[in-house]
């Protein structure tokens, strides 16, 4: 199989009759080429320019191939952008791009992807103090980034706007563009992501200049690294502004290709290092102050002194945004299991950390800790309190009530926040209760009869359904997940779990049943409140559980990453990369109800 091959496209400063002009021409000469990937600007710098550019938006002149953008800043972009990203097939978090027009697709804050194989990584905007519709990257892109590099796999192109710090260390002077060697140059944020994501080609813009680095050898990787900037397009200078690329996506290489470094490879611009008294060339960082910019961005000097604990006093990023740390016991940073389920649940990272958090009204997380639930009474004036900060008790004033769409005597049933797919929704019990393995005799009837109801509603629709339940011995408020997937996945569902917690290096434990209640009622037997426990019915009524040991390595979202990986779509496997609007959830819900009414056995 061919490798994909790709055009590669400075700012664009809206140009894009002359843009497209010159694709056209290398396309037909050198092509077919399978992209365009647009980094800096890419909206004009004056009104004047507009009409030639909303020719493309609007869809009266034609782009020649898939063109993916990132410089989301500049004259026109509030309009346009706006209204792209309310149109309905353009809802939820989607990583490979907004669609625009025709050809054309807005990569939004950031993400990873696959395009032709290749797999690409990218981080919109750029740096900006203020806050913005668009244009200005967050620090929510930014952890975003840092939680996908944790993936598997290697990244073949990460797109930026802007150069990143220091790139010009240790590369050949002959080859540096006057006055780019001042290392203060370019954005250090960048730089950070960069050394951690260690792609295999970086490509920026932003400078108005072309630039092909050296390739560098990376700390911690086989693969090398090249750096590429591009300059304007129609540059008075005529520096080039488009590039061709044709790589071998990393995943069909061999180790020996990977490894394999030009005779004019440099050290990694953006480590800290030091010959090793060997001689033999090889670096050795000396520090660790880069580096552990990448797990941890926040100076918790106060909260270190307050407990004590010298150099570990603050939390992990990594740990907490993705369930595992590649430092293991030598991340000087704490692992706590405590905020990694608080950040679950949607509390800040900001306000687990530092206890309070500077973004204020523009955070998209909480800035309360949500209660754990303490034994099965809700009477209880402890009970009580908790309810007040719980977001699925019904007394509470953090409950989303407009998610709710069913009410009976002891459940009721909403959808779920972040949304996996259409119609993901959750059966809650409406005490606030541990876990629903648990609950008393006619509490467990009424989950039951949701749990059939919105099987035959499924059915109707072609589809089966799988329910999961994460079951922390903490006593968070229980929830059970309701996830439809297409009829014809569903023999595949329960392979799919082996082989994910074979991966994971365990062995689930199997319930088989002639029906749901049963099957839970055995599970539940065999419960100890002392253990988490993960549990998923599959289709067909088989259950599989894993106890989790107090000190093994399990993603909380389990359950949804497995799914969201059957599904194909592994950009939402991440809840809060779904959230949507309170009016787009509220329509939602709506839209839920009355489809479902039929079978809602309490309505």
């Amino acid at each position: 199989m061919a490798a994909p091959r790709i055009l590669l496209c400075g700012d664009a400063l809206g140009r894009l009759p002359q843009l497209f002009k010159r694709v056209s021409s290398v396309n037909k000469s050198a092509g077919p080429f399978d992209a365009l990937l647009c980094v800096g600007q890419f909206f004009p710098d004056s009104a004047d320019q507009l009409e030639e550019f909303n020719d493309y938006i609007e869809g009266r002149s034609k782009i020649p191939i898939p063109t993916y953008f990132i410089g989301d800043y500049g004259v026109g972009v509030v309009k346009v952008l706006s209204a792209v990203a309310k149109d309905s097939a353009n809802l939820g978090f989607k990583m490979d791009g907004l669609k625009v027009c025709e050809n054309l697709f807005w990569l939004r804050g950031s993400g990873k992807f696959m395009l032709h194989g290749l797999s690409v990584a990218y981080l919109s905007g750029k740096r900006s103090a203020s806050s913005q519709q668009f244009g200005a990257y967050s620090e929510d892109d930014v952890d975003s980034l840092r939680a996908l590099s944790e993936e598997q796999g290697i990244v073949d192109i990460f797109l930026t706007n802007e150069w990143p710090t220091g790139v010009t260390n240790r590369a050949a002077s002959s080859g540096v563009p006057p006055g780019m060697s001042d290392p203060s140059i370019g954005d250090s944020t960048i730089s950070e992501l960069v050394a951690e994501i260690k792609p295999r080609y970086h490509i920026a813009g932003g400078m108005g200049i072309y630039y092909d680095r050296e390739p560098y050898a990376n700390v911690g990787a086989v693969h090398v690294t090249r750096f590429i900037a591009l300059a304007p397009v129609g540059n008075k200078d005529k520096q080039k502004f488009i590039h061709a690329l044709s790589p071998t996506p990393a995943s069909k290489m061999s180790s020996a290709e990977l490894c394999t470094k030009p005779s004019n490879t440099t050290s990694s611009p953006y480590s800290f290092a030091e010959e090793t008294g060997s001689g033999d060339g090889a670096i050795k960082r000396s520090g660790d102050s880069v580096s552990d910019t990448q797990y941890w961005r926040y100076d918790v000097s106060q909260k270190r002194q307050k407990h004590g604990d010298g150099e570990g006093g603050g939390l992990c990023f990594k740990f907490v945004s993705s369930g595992s740390c590649p430092r293991g016991e030598k991340c000087r940073f704490r692992h706590d299991a405590d905020a990694r389920e608080q950040s679950i649940r949607g509390v800040c990272f900001d306000f687990l950390n530092k206890g309070k958090c500077e973004r204020g009204p523009d955070c998209k997380f909480k800035h309360s800790i949500q209660e754990e639930g303490q034994g099965f009474s809700s009477r209880s004036a402890g009970s009580s309190n908790r309810s007040k900060e719980c977001w699925f008790c019904l007394s509470s004033p953090s409950v989303e009530s407009h998610l709710i769409t069913s009410i009976g005597e002891y459940c009721y049933c909403a959808l779920a926040k972040g949304p996996l797919v259409q119609d993901h929704v959750l059966i809650i019990p409406i005490e606030h209760l541990p876990n629903t393995l648990s609950l008393p005799p006619e509490c467990e009837k009424d989950l039951y009869r949701l749990q059939s109801s919105l099987q035959a509603y499924f059915r109707r629709q072609g589809k089966e359904v799988v329910f999961f339940e994460w079951v922390s011995k903490r006593g968070t408020h229980a929830n059970l997940q309701a996830v439809p997937i297409p009829s014809s996945r569903a023999s595949s569902v329960e392979h799919i779990f082996n082989l994910a917690a074979k991966k994971l290096g365990f062995t689930f434990s199997t319930v088989k049943s002639d029906n749901s209640l049963d099957g839970r009622k055995v599970l539940g037997m065999h419960l100890d409140r002392n253990q988490n426990l993960f549990y998923v019915e599959v289709p067909g009524g088989t259950i599989l559980s894993h106890v989790v040991d107090e000190n093994e390595k399990f993603p909380v979202q389990f359950g949804r990453e497995v799914l969201a990986g059957l599904l194909n779509i592994a950009d939402k496997a991440d809840w809060r990369n779904c959230q949507l609007s309170k009016e787009e959830e509220t329509k939602m819900a709506d839209d839920f109800k009355s489809r479902f009414t039929e079978y809602d056995p309490n309505s």
